[in-house]
């Protein structure tokens, strides 16, 4: 087709229709030239060790049908599992503490937030929520020790600086991770757990281990429950037929 025989083309098009595929042709530039400018600044950032150097690793769905992928499958169900686990732990702390079942998941997803975030094993926070406050959040002592993890706030006015200030040492959330980061901090102190934990309760003057054995033993409970949930989890997923019902 020659140059000069365009503008006649043009002239037979419906001009509605010329106009929206000229709206669908920019919109499709617009979304690859965003596209790649992000790939190219992600790139140039972190060079080698930017994952998406095989550029398709960047979107989650395929981008002709917007089908998940395989690797968005397997996310799902591990994040099927794990809440499923917390609501096991969950069901028997309401049980065990007499607690609402809400309240205690909230509470298990927040421990192992907290977990993950500093190192630390979540069912040992939840074993010293457990022993501390029986998972009263309100609960106070006479020392002044408050929260779930029963701390002191003027001991530990720094921590709290960032997440609102001593005044939130009854937010659940934030009760956990402040105590967790104490128990953290005595436990890198003293390179041993039993010591960290009698210094989290005061009781270093202990010599029978009351305190650390009452976590502990809690803690054992806990990873019991969450290893029979995860052999049920585990036999469900290799039964064919409740591995595809499941998807």
């Amino acid at each position: 087709m020659s140059a000069k025989s365009i503008p006649n083309l043009i002239q037979g098009l419906n001009p509605a229709r010329l106009a929206q595929g000229m709206r669908n042709a920019v919109s499709v530039l617009v979304l690859i030239a965003s596209v790649t400018a992000l790939l190219l600044i992600l790139n140039s950032q972190y060079g080698a060790h930017f994952p998406g150097h095989s550029y398709t690793r960047i979107l989650s769905f395929d981008a002709m049908n917007l089908a998940p992928t395989a690797a968005d499958q397997d996310t799902a169900r591990s994040g099927r599992v794990e809440n499923g686990n917390y609501r096991v732990l969950a069901e028997f702390l309401a049980k065990r503490y007499k607690v609402s079942q809400d309240v205690t998941l909230d509470l298990v997803s927040f421990a192992h937030a907290a977990g993950h975030q500093i190192g630390l094993d979540p069912l040992l926070i939840i074993a010293v929520i457990s022993v501390e406050s029986r998972f009263n959040p309100i609960a106070e002592s006479v020392a002044g020790a408050k929260g779930l993890m029963q701390i002191i706030p003027k001991y530990h006015a720094e921590k709290f600086e960032a997440l609102g200030g001593v005044s939130e040492v009854f937010d659940p959330e934030t009760n956990i991770l402040v105590g967790a980061q104490i128990l953290k901090e005595y436990l890198a102190r003293t390179g041993n757990l039993s010591m960290a934990l009698q210094m989290y309760a005061g009781a270093l003057n202990d010599d029978q281990d009351v305190y650390t054995n009452k976590v502990m033993n809690e803690k054992q409970r806990l990873q019991q429950i969450a290893g029979r949930a995860v052999r049920a989890k585990s036999t469900v997923s290799n039964n064919p037929a409740s591995r595809s019902s499941s998807l």
